[in-house]
């Protein structure tokens, strides 16, 4: 029966550009490193699907994350995305300490389209939500924390929802994504959702322009702006600079430049470091 319906299955067309697809962000939206986007994941068009895997590290000076997952995109109009994430220390007093997260994505277009659109300003379109589960914490246990709701949070589990706008200008190649996204997590949820100085959902911007440097290569910038719920986390913003290689429609790289701000009072400096990813697929 298996075999049956692998064979039935075709395979996927891989009709979209080059790089139109994006990359996977950290957590697991088609998209750049931090921001989705409302491109849908996958080179497959819309006869067709695309599905990829991908594994990140983000390394900074006290801390390093880890994120893996696979998405598909189904007809250039449904992306479904699974990844975990996992967060560790490296410096005393939270050199033990390691935080895990499952998110599941979904993103559904709209309206426009990333690359017929070049002769008007609309849009490509997508809304999408994130289902997100906080694991409990370790490494805390001599402190007498397991969960993340003894550090502050509300909840262990919630949902982000995001709006993303993504116009593709071929003759400037350029391109420039605004997201709105509407969240209670802390440090993406890895902290929980809500905290002591906020349980309330906000609405925070993120953007991210993009230049293409050849067919191939894709250099840009990305912003966002992170939600402040917790005492014991002065959350500030994230920002990168990237590169993306696509050498092939099967395989890319994204080495970015990253800053996240802040992550606990227990480690007070502002984090940055190294951001790489590597994304395989059709």
């Amino acid at each position: 029966m298996a075999a049956a319906c692998a064979q039935s299955l075709p395979s996927p067309d891989k009709g979209k550009l080059l790089a139109t697809g994006g990359v996977i962000q950290i957590e697991g939206a088609g998209g750049g490193g931090l921001t989705p986007w409302a491109t849908i994941t996958g080179y497959g068009s819309e006869d067709s699907y695309g599905v990829n895997a991908h594994l990140t590290q983000v390394q900074t000076q006290d801390y390093k994350l880890q994120t893996y997952g696979v998405a598909i995109g189904i007809a250039d109009k449904l992306e479904l995305s699974l990844s975990t994430q996992k967060f560790t220390g490296s410096q005393a007093p939270l050199d033990k300490l390691e935080l895990n997260q499952d998110v599941v994505g979904i993103k559904l277009k709209i309206s426009g389209d990333l690359v017929t659109d070049q002769d008007n300003w609309q849009p490509q379109i997508a809304v999408g939500a994130m289902f997100k589960r906080n694991h409990a914490v370790k490494g805390l246990e001599a402190l007498g924390v397991t969960n993340v709701k003894q550090l502050g949070a509300m909840d262990d589990s919630g949902i982000d929802y995001y709006a993303s706008a993504t116009k593709l200008m071929l003759e400037n190649s350029l391109l420039v994504n605004g997201t709105l996204r509407l969240t209670k997590a802390n440090q993406m949820g890895l902290l929980g959702f809500g905290g002591d100085k906020h349980n309330r959902y906000q609405l925070v911007p993120e953007i991210s322009v993009a230049y293409l440097i050849n067919r191939k290569l894709v250099g840009g910038v990305e912003y966002r702006v992170k939600p402040q719920n917790l005492g014991v986390d002065n959350e500030k913003a994230y920002y990168d600079a990237f590169l993306a290689w696509f050498p092939s429609k099967e395989f890319s790289v994204t080495l970015a430049y990253a800053r996240l701000g802040d992550i606990t009072v227990f480690n007070p400096k502002n984090q940055r470091g190294w951001y790489l990813s590597l994304q395989v697929g059709n």
